[in-house]
């Protein structure tokens, strides 16, 4: 199944940060965190980014701190 991250979202529902800050009810920071894998969304959040991106949440892939460090990780090794 094809993942789309988070920023890709955003981008596919033309919009930028301040904006979907603003429909998704968040700060702009919440979501440079979101998008950086520092935080991550609450499940009513991903709702409201399938809604306005027409994306369905199965397909949202939202990066967590942990996935991001162990492919950091496996990178190294090569």
């Amino acid at each position: 199944m094809p993942r789309i991250s988070l920023k890709a979202v955003r981008v596919n529902a033309d919009m930028e940060q301040k904006e979907w800050a603003k429909e998704v009810g968040v700060s702009v920071a919440t979501v440079i965190n979101w998008e950086k894998g520092n935080t991550e969304p609450s499940l009513s959040q991903l709702r409201k980014m399938s809604e306005l991106s027409g994306i369905p949440m199965d397909f949202i892939f939202v990066p967590d701190k942990s996935n991001l460090i162990e492919a950091k990780e496996e990178l190294q090794e090569v």
